[in-house]
């Protein structure tokens, strides 16, 4: 009996933003609740509910849960296509478990990406303190408007070094209204493999600057091929978004509906050349 394996409960803190006093939606980070039996929420009036999953996207780390409480008071998700880097902002979380803590901070950074913590990095990179149990909840602006879902940080410790990440606004509520909608996350598809555009391939293909996605493979069965999209071309623009960098086209592709017609604009033959075609579903 003393060789076998034996089970342990174990628990996991984090914090979580109301978004509809109706339905009792609440949005947190998919990693506080992955793999979960049992999820409780505590409110700051002390009541407490087991909630059930909407839906995660274990991709972008964002998940929707649901409370059966009434008398909630829903925040308002903001704009952060609008913040500035020094601009100020607040996060409120529970870390290490002291609920409804406060700390401050400017903008560090805007579109923070590489730094493979998700799959579709678009992060806000704040200085505001954030903690273990922090995760999945807001970073306010001064209006008091939520404009992102705190979720990660960088730190040689495990503490806060100034260094922290969230998801903005703007982003997660794409995710959240599919996750309230469907359960889950319809995501583009394309069909290509991408890469860098360097100084090199630049110079070969004829371009001013590095710039685009580089295309180094394109799938047989995808929207892609079917649109005579080739291997060797750099896409520019897609669906009238400029694509400056390689890390930005997974993001713009998986944020557009899949079926929808878009234009894509290519760099071939030293021109840029329009191709039009019907987006897929990532599966």
């Amino acid at each position: 009996p003393d060789s076998q394996p034996r089970q342990r409960r174990t628990q996991s803190l984090g914090s979580g933003v109301i978004i509809d006093s109706q339905s009792g939606y609440v949005v947190t980070n998919h990693h506080v609740i992955e793999n979960a039996d049992q999820i409780r929420v505590r409110l700051d009036d002390g009541r407490s509910f087991e909630a059930k999953v909407v839906g995660a996207d274990p991709e972008a780390d964002v998940a929707v849960i649901q409370i059966p409480a009434q008398g909630l008071t829903a925040i308002n998700i903001g704009n952060s296509d609008s913040l500035r880097v020094g601009d100020f902002e607040v996060a409120i979380g529970n870390p290490f478990g002291l609920s409804q803590t406060a700390t401050s901070g400017i903008v560090s950074a805007l579109g923070r990406s590489g730094l493979r913590i998700e799959s579709y990095e678009d992060f806000i990179q704040t200085d505001a303190s954030i903690n273990q149990g922090n995760s999945g909840g807001p970073l306010f602006n001064m209006d008091g408007d939520v404009i992102g879902i705190n979720t990660a940080i960088i730190s040689p410790s495990g503490a806060s070094s100034g260094i922290g990440f969230a998801i903005p606004a703007n982003y997660a509520s794409t995710i959240i209204d599919q996750l309230i909608k469907f359960g889950e996350t319809k995501r583009g598809w394309l069909g290509v493999r991408i890469q860098q555009v360097t100084k090199e391939i630049a110079m070969t293909a004829g371009l001013n600057e590095p710039r685009g996605a580089f295309i180094g493979g394109v799938s047989d069965d995808g929207p892609a091929k079917k649109a005579g999209i080739k291997t060797g071309d750099i896409i520019l623009e897609f669906d009238g978004q400029k694509i400056k960098t390689m890390r930005n086209l997974p993001r713009v592709v998986a944020n557009t509906k899949p079926n929808n017609k878009v234009s894509v604009k290519i760099w071939r033959d030293k021109k840029i050349i329009t191709k039009r075609l019907t987006l897929g579903r990532l599966e």
